[in-house]
């Protein structure tokens, strides 16, 4: 019998052992290896003590973060003060709700970055059908708000409007995240993975698409793909997911979406008509030069009118009053949240959380850069924002409860690669999802420990 064997059928309980060389303990008169233990049959290192010891949370990540929320109250402010002014509704209209957004999604953002992640697996069934109900809502219910001919939002009686695709959005990567790791290796399998997958997903997309908003329908189908992926999903059969997507959507695409497609080749053809959005922002990115206007002096450089300026075309009014440098450092860092997201999701301790770090860096990453390559003409023109910096609460609030989940998970990696596809993941009898709690086995055995 093993040393570990016999301290566990005496009731003995060996102390847990950190990660960190700093935080090593002492067991006895011998100090326990911190990060790994080798094994004595074969001297391979083995998994780490405690998979699920918490420590600081990325501080890359929550710098990004920060930054560009930041940075996104001072663009709104920019953007919107003087258009408010004109109108008669002052200087904040927009960035006074925008601050109070903020506010509370920081709040947010910190509760779930303290909290255990692992709970989201209870809440991601209620959460998936709740955003269910309310992007019905948004088709069938007198509550709907319309814009531009595009409902994507809702006005309950006694709340503020709210915009539920983007809801949608972090309900279904939670439950995706929870479903395929209680899946494991069948969601390699056309029948048992990609077809459970698809009929999981093609109700949201197909609510989504009919509001109609076909920015959040691309970005969310992005997202569930390299879920899919991510988790072992077959790739002869995410290809042809993709390309079916794909030509199903063009299929149904209505006669305004055609035209921006349209204008996508050429909109300076169409540049007071359909390519209008797309010249304006061209135009305003050009005229920042290297360095930028400044801030607030837009008009000293051409007074270009752009619309939606605090919203859908923040990235150009970056451009346009911080030039080339500052546009490029927004980009940057979005970059770095996709690589330090992709970090964290390779040494999350379980498949759960490797899938919903995936998810989440995926999410906000590719709405960063669809609306970056709206701006830039390098995408048709669709209406979505940027995350943590555009205008819009339900944007802003679930951006930030994303990175605070992101940041949780962050707080319990382990300091070698690779997650560990633990049977917690699945639960019991494929049931209920396991919690598991300081108290109960850890994913990765304790090894022996002399004294």
């Amino acid at each position: 019998m093993s040393a570990a064997s016999a301290g566990r059928a005496a009731g003995a309980r060996i102390p847990a052992v950190s990660r960190h060389p700093a935080a090593a303990r002492t067991v006895g008169v011998t100090k326990v290896p911190p990060a790994v233990t080798r094994s004595r049959a074969s001297g391979s290192l083995a998994a780490p003590i405690d998979a699920r010891e918490r420590h600081a949370p990325d501080s890359v990540v929550l710098a990004v973060v920060i930054a560009l929320t930041a940075l996104g109250i001072l663009m709104v402010y920019s953007s919107s003060a003087m258009s408010g002014y004109a109108a008669g509704d002052g200087t904040l209209a927009i960035v006074g709700p925008q601050f109070v957004w903020a506010a509370v999604g920081m709040g947010c953002m910190l509760v779930a970055m303290r909290s255990d992640y692992r709970w989201l697996r209870v809440l991601s069934v209620p959460a998936l059908l709740f955003a269910a109900i309310l992007l019905a809502l948004v088709l069938f219910s007198p509550w709907r708000v319309e814009v531009s001919g595009s409902t994507q939002w809702l006005r309950i009686p006694g709340l503020p409007v709210v915009q539920p695709s983007e809801f949608a959005k972090l309900a279904l990567v939670v439950y995706l995240a929870h479903w395929m790791a209680r899946r494991g290796a069948a969601i390699g399998s056309i029948r048992s993975g990609l077809i459970p997958f698809i009929v999981i997903v093609a109700p949201f997309l197909v609510l989504i698409f009919k509001s109609p908003d076909l920015g959040s329908t691309a970005v969310l189908g992005v997202t569930v793909v390299v879920m899919l992926f991510v988790a072992g999903g077959n790739p002869f059969g995410i290809l042809a997911l993709g390309g079916g997507a794909v030509l199903a959507a063009a299929l149904f695409l209505k006669d305004y979406q055609l035209e921006r497609l349209q204008a996508f080749e050429n909109p300076f053809d169409t540049a007071l008509t359909t390519g209008f959005h797309s010249v304006q922002g061209l135009l305003a990115l050009g005229l920042g030069g290297l360095f930028g206007a400044g801030l607030g002096d837009r008009a000293a450089a051409g007074g270009i009118i752009l619309p939606n300026a605090h919203n859908d075309y923040i990235f150009a009014v970056i451009g346009q009053e911080f030039g080339f440098v500052g546009a490029t450092l927004v980009v940057v860092a979005f970059v770095l949240l996709a690589w330090r997201g992709m970090r964290i999701s390779l040494a999350a301790p379980d498949t759960f959380g490797a899938l919903l770090a995936a998810g989440l860096t995926a999410y906000l990453c590719v709405q960063a850069f669809v609306n970056i390559g709206v701006v830039v003409t390098l995408l048709p023109v669709t209406g979505i924002t940027l995350p943590f910096v555009s205008a819009g609460g339900s944007s802003l609030i679930v951006s930030l409860v994303a990175a605070g989940i992101l940041l949780a998970i962050s707080r319990e990696t382990a300091t070698y690669g690779g997650f560990v596809d633990a049977s917690g993941d699945r639960g019991r009898r494929h049931g209920r999802a396991h919690l598991p709690g300081r108290g109960r086995r850890p994913f990765a055995p304790r090894p022996a420990v002399r004294a």
